[in-house]
């Protein structure tokens, strides 16, 4: 097992060093051009020629700072704190905003009386239809033929 160990770290830079290299945005790049050293590292990969020099020459590094601006220290340092939606004051007033301010019964209600209005049309044309049709006689459901 441990010759092939050899084998799989060689792999496994050349494989990082790829990957960074797509990954690093043109501007971070310094030397050679981006699609010049990705054929470096993929044709001198498996002597680490081309892995190694992109990381020591290819990728522009920032300084490792102390002030938490790695990503682990900025996330304790932020931590978010959840409330439940009954005691958040936002998502309350949110649903307020939404429902049209009390509750949502002014909304409701407009609805309502939407609903009633076409309902009373309705019912309005019904009768008229009715009405009309015992006008023309339930006796003669057809007219009389011209002729």
């Amino acid at each position: 097992m441990l010759r092939y160990l050899p084998f799989l770290l060689v792999l496994a830079l050349w494989i990082y060093a790829f990957i960074d290299c797509l990954n690093t945005p043109e501007s971070q790049v310094r030397g050679l051009p981006k699609v010049i050293w990705v054929i470096i590292i993929l044709l001198f990969g498996e002597v680490l020629v081309g892995p190694v020099a992109w990381l020591v020459a290819g990728k522009q590094r920032r300084p490792v700072t102390g002030d938490g601006s790695t990503p682990s220290q900025w996330h304790r340092n932020h931590r978010t704190k959840f409330v439940a939606p009954d005691d958040n004051p936002e998502f309350l007033a949110s649903l307020k905003s939404e429902n049209g301010g009390n509750g949502g019964n002014n909304k409701d209600e407009a609805l309502l009386k939407d609903w009633e209005a076409d309902l009373r049309r309705r019912e309005e044309e019904l009768r008229r239809t009715e009405a009309k049709d015992e006008t023309n006689g339930p006796d003669d459901p057809q007219p009389p033929a011209k002729g």
